[in-house]
Order: structure tokens, then C-alpha cells, then sequence
């Protein structure tokens, strides 16, 4: 892609609608379009949804002022916890389904450049089991983070996210 052409921000939701809950993320990015589609969010933002990230998405990652991660966590506070990302070193057998974190050095080894700011929205999740549909509490939870994002995406992504990021509490 002509990096002229990009978006100025990137959101990527990651999940697997066949696991339960685990398709937050990809139904939030989903209904994100949607909003982008109807006017109710600026036209800025590139969507990409995956199973899970990997090393090749830190090139999508080039050329941007800042960059959403949507996720679906089972440990994660309800209904959802927005934070800033800060590069992590992840050590593993496979450079497959790497976290956030774990994509912001890999991009300045790569590229050898700064890693746009990052952010996290991971929405709780109870059920991940092959089959099954969203749980009753990962709908309320989904509708929080949708009215999260809603505001969130109509600010600009620099002091205001990280404010976000320290007050999510205030926020939802």
C-alpha cells in the first residue's frame, strides 16, 4: 500500500467468532465501520480484523499517528480496560499471536523508527469456547466499549487518549 494513502490511524481487532466471547473484538471493529460509514466517526481510521496479530501487521503499523488494539481478555476488568501500550519484549517458541506490546519493538527493530503510539481496548470476556455465542455479560460489556469508543474515536489520538487511558472509570 502507498503509505500516502493510508489512513492516519489504524485500528486492528483481533478474535475468533467460533470461541464465545472472543468475538468482541471483531464485532466491535465491525460496528465501528459502521459508524465511520454512517458519519458519526471521522473517516480517519483503517480497520483490520485478524485471528490474532503477527509480526508482519508492525508494516501496517508504518506511517501513522497512533494505533487501536480491540481484544477480548478473560482476566480483564469489567466491562473493559483502555490503556497506552508499552513495548514488551516477548520471548516464545513462535512468532505467531504476539501481543500489542510485543509488536512496538519488533517495529522499531524492523523499521528502525519509533512505533506510533498504542493503545489497548480489551473487553472482558467469560466464555472462549469453541461453538458457543457471546455470553449474556459480554453483551452488556460490548455495549459499554461500543459507547467507549463512540466518544474515544472522536477525539484526537494524542493527549486525550492518554487521558482516556488514566480514566477509563469516568468513561463508561
Amino acid at each position: 500500500m502507498n503509505t500516502a494513502s493510508k489512513s492516519p490511524f489504524l485500528i486492528f481487532a483481533v478474535g475468533n467468532e467460533s470461541r464465545g466471547d472472543d468475538a468482541l473484538g471483531p464485532l466491535l471493529l465491525r460496528a465501528i465501520g459502521g459508524l465511520i460509514e454512517s458519519g458519526s466517526i471521522p473517516d480517519q481510521y483503517e480497520l483490520i480484523e485478524d485471528f490474532q496479530l503477527q509480526v508482519e501487521h508492525v508494516l501496517d503499523m508504518d506511517e501513522r499517528q497512533a494505533v487501536l488494539f480491540i481484544d477480548a481478555g478473560q482476566q480483564t476488568p469489567a466491562p473493559f480496560h483502555f490503556y497506552r501500550a508499552k513495548p514488551q519484549i516477548q520471548i516464545g517458541h513462535s512468532t505467531h499471536a504476539l501481543a500489542p506490546e510485543a509488536l512496538l519493538p519488533v517495529f522499531e527493530q524492523v523499521l528502525g523508527k519509533a512505533a506510533p503510539p498504542a493503545y489497548v481496548l480489551c473487553v472482558r470476556g467469560d466464555s472462549f469456547e469453541l461453538g458457543a455465542g457471546l455470553t449474556p455479560q459480554a453483551h452488556d460489556h460490548y455495549a459499554a466499549a461500543l459507547a467507549f469508543v463512540k466518544r474515544l474515536l472522536n477525539q484526537p489520538a494524542d493527549e486525550a487518549w492518554d487521558t482516556a487511558s488514566m480514566h477509563t472509570d469516568s468513561l463508561h
